[in-house]
């Protein structure tokens, strides 16, 4: 199994090798054979990769344990869903596992260039030179097919933390279809470079191929919320962790990107900045990797510490002075430059927004590295915490909910006295929720505010989003019709309004949960009750189960609300056999208002007692309705609008007029 998957990865990395090569030479000196048999060497790459990553989870499921990476990881104790998430589980697997993802992009990614003959060899060069990086990666310091020899009778299996949810076999995937999507708007944007030219079919493809992966991040990161607030046991979703960090910044440069190409299709600006952008993105999911699998940073969700943290390094250098050299030499070849007509209008505040999401990435980059950096040049320990990152990225959170109000009630290119007296209706339901906020004791200045633009953004975004609906309603058009025509022609300006809804949803959550939150520490007895917020917990037994790989402590509670019974919850605690510190399972109860958090510190079956931290926390639920409205948001703007679309846009850019657009009216 070890020699015929290095095999594997040995052979894709030639491939890519030669295919990078044929790629950029055939392009450069126009040979269109070249670029073909480039092609086929990108999709044989992601089928040798596909092999290696098949003859891997064999190895993990057959336990193979002269194979390393099955010696480190596997063991005969966990289930067998565990083994097969074992893949992602350390270094080694998930570096593996990322070129097979890597490998499905390269094949999408070429499939998307055969469209663009001009642009196609430079796409098709720059997917496979990241190609060869990362089978280098695998074949090389990850190797994860090294052998092991004697072979041991059994293995550790992997950090028991993953051991401990489900949410292990979806959260790492999504994250890294986010993280490894990003470079086929990477190559795209560099193939528009190298050709001098961003049409409106390349300018369609890039935005949909940056909301792809900007989708997948979005789920990524929100699992990786509800993973830390579901297994950790602190009582909270989010602590600005590096690695929480980490793809927070690709998205906020993808957001801001899409939003430039927006402005590009309706105004022929800020060609050089999107495409700065979308580049960006890409840097900064190199960093994230490295942030994520280096070992560099102290983190709980850095499951493994390395030595490939030059590697990515050299790397991350390669790129940003590729990418910086190509938007210097050809950024001025993209196209006449046009001009904002006025700042204040739609595109002005697309502009301002775009600013303030860079400012809110550098803010988060400075406070994720700044301990790094001072450690090298200083030779000093510095720890940035929650308060820098909630001081400064509070208010810069709030100013992007009012430009998400303002901006999409104003019209394209012109902004008078008229167009502004929509928003006294909104800022009249800003001030609404703003009360209402304060008669529920809402007495934080930032809450009050952040609900005062939420109230605002709310009612725009509703009239914005039902507003072609009402027009056709005026003409005779059914309701049925009229969404279904919605739902048609107006997809992307649906899916966009959607994604601001959600957005609206889950900050106001967050600023809720996090001002409101309540929390008391103690220590019962059975049969002794204790109180939080409107909640009173009765401890009434401790059970012990045993599994395989494992020992729980169970601890029953009957819960109460406001004086009536609302059911039990059992927090636990999980021995495992291969780790010392127990491992806890806090115990939630959601409601729409709030929920009620149990989380197990210790447990003493002997005495009966149980030490635990209870929370209520008022609205997180909301948090995940808001991330689920985004991500339903991204999925529909990102849809394809269908063949018939894509070859007017085609026909138009041969001929070099504009994209047809189906949407008059789009979120800013």
């Amino acid at each position: 199994m070890s020699s015929l998957g290095s095999l594997l990865v040995l052979a894709a990395l030639l491939a890519s090798v030669v295919g990078a090569a044929l790629a950029f030479a055939g392009g450069a000196r126009k040979v269109p054979a070249a670029v073909e048999w480039a092609r086929r060497l990108a999709y044989a790459f992601a089928a040798l990769l596909l092999a290696a990553n098949v003859v891997m989870e064999v190895a993990l499921l057959k336990l193979d344990f002269s194979v390393h990476y099955v010696a480190e990881v596997g063991s005969r104790e966990v289930p067998m869903w565990v083994r097969g998430v074992s893949l992602w589980s350390s270094l080694e697997g998930s570096i593996l596992f990322w070129g097979l993802v890597l490998g499905v992009y390269v094949v999408l990614g070429a499939r998307t260039l055969k469209r663009f003959p001009r642009e196609e060899p430079w796409g098709l060069g720059v997917l496979l030179a990241c190609g060869t990086f990362f089978a280098f990666l695998i074949a090389g310091p990850a190797s994860p097919f090294g052998t092991v020899s004697p072979v041991p009778p059994d293995g550790p299996g992997p950090n028991p933390l993953l051991q401990n949810s489900p949410l292990m076999i979806i959260h790492p995937p999504m994250l890294y279809l986010g993280y490894v999507g990003m470079v086929v708007p990477f190559a795209l944007a560099a193939a528009a470079l190298f050709s001098g030219k961003l049409g409106p079919a390349l300018l369609q493809s890039l935005r949909r191929w940056t909301i792809v992966p900007w989708l997948f991040l979005t789920v990524g990161i929100i699992l990786g919320a509800w993973w830390a607030y579901d297994v950790l046991g602190w009582g909270g979703y989010w602590g600005w962790d590096p690695v929480e960090n980490a793809p927070l910044m690709p998205w906020l440069t993808a957001a801001a990107a899409v939003h430039a190409m927006l402005v590009i299709e309706r105004r022929k600006v800020l060609r050089g900045w999107a495409v700065g952008l979308v580049l960006t993105s890409f840097l900064l999911t190199i960093l994230g990797t490295f942030m994520t699998r280096s070992g560099v940073f102290n983190s709980v969700h850095a499951f493994s510490q390395s030595n490939i943290g030059p590697t990515f390094l050299t790397f991350l250098a390669l790129c940003l002075v590729f990418s910086v050299l190509l938007l210097a030499l050809r950024m001025d070849k993209l196209g006449r430059p046009g001009n904002l007509e006025q700042a204040v209008s739609r595109e002005g505040f697309v502009v301002l927004g775009n600013l303030v999401l860079v400012v809110i990435m550098l803010t988060v980059l400075l406070g994720t590295v700044f301990p790094l950096i001072a450690q090298a040049v200083e030779g000093i320990q510095v720890s940035v915490g929650e308060p820098y990152f909630d001081r400064m990225t509070v208010p810069l959170a709030v100013a992007v909910l009012f430009l998400m109000g303002i901006g999409p009630a104003l019209p394209w290119g012109r902004s008078g006295a008229q167009e502004w007296k929509p928003l006294i209706a909104s800022a009249v339901a800003g001030a609404v929720l703003a009360a209402l906020g304060l008669v529920l004791g809402a007495r934080d200045p930032w809450l009050l505010v952040t609900l005062f633009a939420a109230g605002l953004t709310l009612h725009v975004t509703l009239v914005e989003m039902f507003r072609p609906v009402a027009q056709r309603l005026k003409h005779g058009r059914g309701l049925v019709a009229a969404l279904k025509d919605e739902l048609g022609a107006g997809r992307r300006r649906l899916g966009g309004y959607l994604a601001h809804l959600g957005i609206v949803v889950a900050l106001v959550a967050v600023g809720v949960s996090h001002v409101g939150k309540l929390e008391n520490d103690v220590t019962l007895t059975q049969g002794q009750s204790a109180a939080v917020g409107h909640y009173v917990f009765k401890l009434g037994g401790i059970r012990t189960v045993n599994e395989p790989q494992r020992q729980r402590l169970v601890a029953h509670f009957d819960v109460l609300r406001d004086g009536k019974p609302v059911g039990a919850l059992e927090p636990a605690l999980n021995y495992y056999f291969t780790q010392r510190e127990p491992i806890g399972t806090p115990a939630v109860r959601t409601s729409l208002t709030d929920d009620f958090y149990l989380s197990a510190m210790s447990v003493d079956p002997g005495s009966g007692t149980v030490g635990l931290r209870a929370f209520v926390n008022p609205m997180v639920g909301w948090l995940w309705v808001g991330a689920l409205i985004v991500a339903a948001g991204l999925l529909l703007a990102g849809w394809p609008r269908g063949r018939t679309a894509e070859a007017a846009a085609l026909e138009a850019e041969a001929q070099g007029a504009s994209v047809p657009s189906a949407a008059p009216a789009e979120p800013a």
